[in-house]
């Protein structure tokens, strides 16, 4: 049987950007043809849902019978992805323990991945120490991400290198910024991004969306890509995935459909 993976993605501090970052790795594994679920735990009404509703059930992941929904039924999917409400990464990360999933994932049983979207602050900076007790099992990446223009302790490398190299284990990835018009058009289609790169609508009909923004979120989206294809995401996956998703490992190219 496979081994399931279960891909976390979040931050105590509220807007760094994690939909958007799940978003994007939803669309890698589209992609990569890796069976994937994601699990929106922005309750009653999530944002993830919006653009990828086929793949994402609306969860309260504080609540007992949502975790059960989550974590009981993990062998029904490749990769399991979790975007974890602002606030509530360090209570989901205790959970996990409590529950014994930490325990699973030390026993070789799971693959768990954490990306810890930074915020801007140095308790941002704070927030890995909170959560560098639960994962140290996990492949934990700590993601910069400039989609709102943000930067990132440049005024004090120093205070910023001395909380990175406390956690040799994590590794960097950066998000660039994807341009302001372009992100707005795929905010108000609601779809998600490689959909709008095809020029598709919600149904998969031929769309008229702007060639000059698809190209930016193209190129955008393409670097992200390159960023997961770095950090050798699909291999991290791929030990637990089914013959046909390991397949194809290698990098994905975000193409456009022109009309």
């Amino acid at each position: 049987m496979a081994k399931p993976t279960v891909v976390v993605v979040g931050a105590d501090k509220g807007g760094v950007g994690k939909t958007t970052v799940a978003r994007t790795l939803l669309d890698y594994f589209t992609a990569h043809h890796v069976a994937t679920r994601a699990f929106d735990t922005e309750s009653p009404k999530g944002t993830l849902k919006r653009f990828h509703p086929d793949v994402t059930d609306v969860v309260d992941v504080t609540a007992v019978p949502d975790q059960m929904r989550i974590f009981d039924t993990l062998s029904d999917s490749s990769v399991t992805v979790i975007d974890v409400r602002a606030g509530l990464l360090s209570p989901t990360l205790r959970a996990l323990r409590d529950i014994g999933f930490l325990d699973s994932v030390k026993k070789g049983q799971l693959t768990f991945v954490v990306f810890h979207i930074l915020g801007s602050s140095i308790a941002s900076l704070n927030e890995i120490e909170d959560t560098s007790a639960f994962t140290a099992d996990a492949r934990y990446f700590l993601v910069k991400n400039f989609i709102n223009n943000t930067s990132f302790f440049e005024w004090d490398q120093a205070t910023h290198s001395s909380y990175f190299k406390k956690y040799k284990d994590a590794v960097e990835i950066t998000i660039p910024k994807l341009n302001e018009m372009a992100f707005e058009q795929v905010e108000l289609a609601s779809i998600p991004f490689l959909t709008f790169v095809a020029n598709k609508g919600t149904k998969g009909e031929v769309a008229n969306y702007s060639f000059v923004l698809r190209g930016y979120v193209r190129h955008w989206l393409g670097n992200v890509w390159g960023e997961y294809d770095r950090i050798k995401l699909n291999d991290i996956i791929a030990s637990g995935a089914p013959a046909a998703s390991a397949a194809s490992a290698g990098p994905a190219r975000v193409q456009v459909v022109r009309s």
